[in-house]
């Protein structure tokens, strides 16, 4: 009885002073485990005639419950210290100023799209859309572009193994096959605006082989070279903002308008720094032409009764030109520090209303 008593005493004082979580499972092992005093006491008791057996089992299942109590308030009392030493270290000074949110900007290839779209928007342009993936005869037969044209060839445009009525899938080198579609599935008059993604085998400072574009086409009785020319010069001087922007147009040759015109604008090089809308020097933004009789043909509508005229610019190159975007490649490199700096908040979109004479 000595023994249990002062073996009580022992490991009472001893779980008492542990002060962590090692400690006490020391002193549970030395105690409780499998070559632990208690442990050893009672394998001893085999040895003892049965009524003291009997009463030193008892005494020594009490010293078993009362040493296991203690492990297990002592084990609470190490967790809530070192809960408490957890939130003191991890303490959270509600007074100080939140840190700012990182606000995302508008990406300037759609600034520029919602800009160019708003722009002909309100001339009575309605968008349309259509597929990336095109049949060979949207892409290229149906605007009138011969069989031997370099932009047929495998160096120019990203052909697709797959076959549609025998002929070779290919990634839209334009969006112009959405005016075929177009053509094909209304009845003029028809006023829309196309814009969109487009893919040509070529990657430098001024290329990449997926860029944006945006095209218009109108189709009806009655339009002529004056409108398309009004059309433009007014889009050009309003997205740019300059009432007295010089634009000009020069004659040129695209197989599905006729004529055809290049569309430049008046700007200045001088010192290597371009400046536009002064100077004498010239820049060329857009491709425009009144479209081929034989293309309204390969859509169904007779050549004799309609006319129009289409256009189409890079939207990459306008929005280089106006916000003085120096590469095209950083366009597409997702570099946060160029999106910061080069990118929108929620922006008034250009508009005709309010300009002089409109």
């Amino acid at each position: 009885m000595d023994t249990i008593n002062n073996l009580k005493s022992e490991l009472g004082g001893k779980i008492a002073n542990a002060d962590s979580m090692d400690d006490l499972e020391q002193i549970r092992i030395s105690a409780l485990g499998k070559k632990g005093q208690i442990t050893a006491l009672m394998k001893n008791l085999s040895a003892l005639d049965p009524e003291k057996r009997k009463a030193a089992g008892k005494e020594l299942n009490i010293l078993k419950q009362v040493i296991s109590s203690l492990l297990d308030s002592k084990k609470n009392d190490l967790e809530n210290i070192s809960l408490e030493s957890r939130l003191a270290e991890e303490n959270i000074d509600i007074t100080l100023p939140i840190r700012p949110e990182e606000i995302g900007t508008i990406h300037p290839i759609s600034q520029t799209t919602d800009e160019l779209i708003s722009i002909f928007g309100e001339m009575g342009f309605v968008v349309a859309e259509g597929p990336s993936i095109e049949e060979d005869w949207y892409n290229f037969t149906a605007l009138n572009i011969p069989v031997d044209h370099p932009a047929r060839q495998e160096h120019d445009t990203f052909y697709i193994n797959a076959k549609k009525d025998d002929q070779r899938m290919v990634l839209r080198t334009h969006t112009s096959p959405v005016q075929i579609r177009t053509m094909q599935s209304q009845k003029p008059p028809i006023r829309i605006i196309v814009p969109g993604r487009t893919y040509r085998c070529d990657h430098d400072a001024t290329h990449s082989p997926m860029f944006h574009q945006i095209e218009g086409l109108v189709i009806d009785k009655t339009t002529h070279m004056g409108h398309l020319k009004g059309c433009l010069i007014e889009a050009c001087r309003t997205f740019f903002g300059m009432d007295e922007l010089p634009v000009r147009f020069r004659p040129s040759y695209f197989p599905f308008t006729e004529p055809s015109a290049e569309v430049d604008i008046g700007c200045s090089f001088k010192g290597g720094t371009l400046k536009i809308g002064e100077g004498q020097d010239w820049l060329e933004v857009l491709g425009s032409g009144m479209v081929n009789p034989n293309v309204l043909e390969n859509c169904g509508i007779d050549s004799n009764e309609y006319q129009g005229f289409a256009f189409g610019m890079g939207i990459e190159r306008m929005a280089m030109l106006k916000y003085g975007i120096p590469d095209l490649r950083t366009f597409y490199e997702s570099d946060l520090r160029w999106l910061k700096h080069y990118g929108f908040q929620p922006l008034d979109i250009p508009s005709l209303v309010g300009r002089a004479g409109l």
